[in-house]
């Protein structure tokens, strides 16, 4: 660092992109240096780019042991998001680098899109409108999500926001969690269910949990055929929290209605025979990238910044 003009690298595709993030990041840090690849980096990409660097924005792009120690000048890793299983926290407790972190700063684009996905599976509206683009006159309007029951595991903070969207459709909410949400169950209308009894029980089952040891591939064969044959399975948090081989052949073999992933282990996925699955509808891990909720994450980033090196 050279005086008072750290140098700011910024690795996250959607904040690179935004000529107002840019802008404002820019007018603090002047130094500052964006990844124009368009993707997120690789470990080597990632200590080839960061090189020099004080601080860092990053999005899902690998924050190792590795990366850290070929980068002894940085200070300051700023998360843009919310999920910090690519970062690895032991190594910044080692190396003395701050972690600067927001928990649910794009909550609300999250549980939008699930709702979303909620409806348009239950009403038929994907499967319908695809069917209508190849010529095909598919009359199915599917059922009602009012009063349906929805098992929504996890209740984190887009846990939460999802339960608090459902609330004008009357359905039965089933919640998990690790910890005790039996004060916002009840504040919400929910219910809290052992997982087993939510999997079983729900018309549709929608992940809002971290990745941890915990979560990795929580949906494998055994839950799959626990759940309703009626039932759908809706995923915008992690892709590793599904198992894709179990999910492929439940969706081939009609033991479910259907799924709809935001999220994959693999990003962009590679798995052809899944994304074909007529029953599977599927985004490019946008949930979280509504024009707000990028700038919102953006600026968070940009706070922490701020923050940590005297300009707030």
């Amino acid at each position: 660092m050279s005086g008072s003009r750290p140098r700011v690298a910024v690795t996250p595709p959607p904040f690179c992109k935004s000529p107002v993030l840019r802008a404002e990041l820019s007018r603090l840090f002047p130094d500052s240096v964006f990844n124009d690849k368009g993707r997120y980096l690789s470990e080597p990409e990632m200590i080839e780019f960061l090189a020099g660097a004080d601080a860092v924005v990053v999005g899902r792009d690998p924050v190792t042991d590795r990366v850290l120690g070929a980068l002894p000048e940085l200070k300051l890793v700023a998360k843009y998001g919310v999920g910090l299983d690519n970062v690895d926290r032991d190594a910044l407790e080692r190396r003395r680098v701050t972690l600067g972190w927001t928990a649910g700063v794009n909550k609300l684009s999250v549980a939008e899109m699930t709702l979303c996905f909620l409806i348009g599976l239950i009403h038929n509206i994907f499967l319908c409108g695809l069917a209508l683009k190849q010529d095909r006159w598919l009359k199915d309007g599917g059922r009602q999500l009012t009063g349906k029951t929805v098992g929504v595991v996890g209740c984190g903070n887009v846990g939460k926001e999802v339960i608090r969207l459902l609330q004008p459709f009357q359905c039965r909410v089933l919640a998990r969690d690790i910890i005790d949400v039996s004060g916002f169950c009840r504040e919400a209308g929910a219910s809290v269910a052992e997982f087993d009894d939510l999997v079983s029980q729900s018309d549709i089952v929608s992940l809002h949990v971290p990745l941890t040891e915990l979560t990795r591939n929580m949906i494998d064969a055994r839950v799959l055929g626990r759940m309703r044959e009626s039932a759908f399975l809706i995923n915008t948090s992690r892709g590793e929290t599904v198992d894709p081989g179990a999910l492929k052949t439940a969706l081939r073999e009609n033991r479910i209605a259907g799924a709809a992933l935001d999220v994959f282990a693999l990003e962009p996925p590679d798995d052809q025979e899944l994304l074909a699955c007529p029953n599977l509808f599927a985004t490019p891990h946008i949930g979280g990238n509504a024009m707000e909720a990028v700038e919102a994450m953006g600026r968070s980033a940009i706070g922490h910044l701020a923050k940590f090196f005297g300009k707030a």
